[in-house]
């Protein structure tokens, strides 16, 4: 059971770029979240798969010579909630499906991936810790960096849209 979490039911297993298939996992489960909870749902989800996470890497790695295997994807899950959530936040307030905000979509996918890829700053500084706690907080860091991001986006697109409206 504890392989099935981390690999989030065994897309952790899917090659190449198991990171990424664990991202891209991570949707529908989110969506889910967000139809029954909205954005706290959503959040609320992120957190126990955290503090799950870091417990069941801690388990698993313990006498591992890799401390983040790749088909661990669990982190990457977490991390895309936390990227998804300006979009769940968005959807909530204009009263519409997370599907119709598809560019935030879009936009948190591929910046979470670019984060957790590029690991700038304080991703690569978790990374480098090289324990469970550091396995999982380097995809949260990717996560709200994603999520910044994506609400400047989305000011951005939409104060350019507002700006092109004419006078009536």
């Amino acid at each position: 059971m504890r392989r099935m979490i981390l690999s989030f039911f065994g897309a952790g297993y899917i090659r190449p770029a198991p990171g990424t298939w664990g991202s891209l996992a991570a949707f529908v489960p989110a969506f889910g979240l967000h139809l029954i909870a909205g954005p706290v749902g959503l959040a609320l989800g992120a957190l126990l798969a955290y503090v799950g996470g870091v417990v069941a890497v801690k388990a698993e790695t313990a006498e591992a010579v890799d401390h983040d295997p790749g088909w661990i994807v669990i982190d990457e899950v977490v991390g895309q909630w936390i990227a998804l959530l300006p979009v769940s936040i968005g959807a909530m307030r204009a009263g519409v499906s997370p599907l119709a905000l598809w560019p935030g979509l879009v936009a948190a996918f591929l910046l979470f991936r670019l984060f957790d890829i590029w690991k700038p700053w304080l991703v690569g500084r978790a990374d480098a810790r090289g324990d469970a706690t550091g396995v999982m907080l380097d995809d949260v860091w990717a996560g709200l960096f994603a999520a910044i991001l994506v609400v400047l986006l989305a000011f951005a697109a939409h104060a350019g849209f507002v700006a092109g409206v004419p006078d009536q």
